[in-house]
């Protein structure tokens, strides 16, 4: 059996209490206030410890990726799919348009199911880019996307580019006889494109940061 210190052993409960308030679980910034630490460095070193101990799993790229081992699934919680990335900048050459599609029996993502308020057909893609920072959307950043095939006028979109085969995430815009991909970076020029040459994979529904 492990030897826990007081403060690792307080660590542990404090996640497993704040999953169960919550829905999901804490970040190192929230374990630190709950717990009393002095920073997120010597949280993320206890963090480390009761991970080599396997008493939790840590998904780095995510801030809430923290699971307690052996502990019950959190209650009011869905799963969903991770499609891969996608570009928040220069478009990303894909091979096929369905890349984007919703998938199944590969890496997933279990959130609090008040994010997705009921929502169908949504998958996750990661951020590669820095072209929609002023919309607080960073690279590294996962944006959850809902499957729709229209959107309105200011939202941001997944938009597929026909003829470049490639994917890009930007606000798409309806200009007369042209779409408008809009960048939320004042540094970064619109993309101007033809209605024929786009076809929408999905709207942004739900930030997930990433620190």
């Amino acid at each position: 059996m492990v030897e826990l210190s007081q403060k690792r052993r307080q660590i542990l409960n404090f996640i497993r209490g704040f999953a169960e308030e919550h829905g999901y679980p804490p970040t190192v910034r929230d374990i630190q206030n709950g717990c009393h630490i002095s920073s997120t460095s010597v949280v993320d070193h206890h963090l480390r410890v009761l991970e080599r101990d396997g008493l939790l799993r840590r998904d780095g790229k995510t801030s809430r990726g923290l699971e307690l081992i052996g502990a019950p699934p959190l209650k009011n919680t869905i799963l969903v799919p991770m499609a891969g990335n996608i570009a928040a900048g220069q478009p990303i050459p894909v091979p096929q348009p369905d890349a984007w599609d919703t998938v199944s029996g590969g890496e997933t993502l279990e959130l609090p199911a008040e994010i997705i308020r009921g929502r169908k057909n949504v998958y996750a893609l990661r951020v590669k880019g820095q072209s929609m920072v002023d919309a607080l959307i960073n690279d590294g950043d996962i944006v959850l996307m809902q499957q729709v095939p229209a959107v309105d006028d200011g939202d941001m979109a997944a938009v597929w580019l026909k003829q470049e085969k490639a994917v890009t995430l930007k606000k798409l815009y309806r200009d007369k006889d042209r779409l408008r991909l809009e960048p939320a970076n004042t540094l970064m020029k619109p993309i101007y494109v033809s209605p024929e040459n786009t076809e929408v994979q999905g709207k942004v529904v739900a930030v997930i940061r990433t620190y």
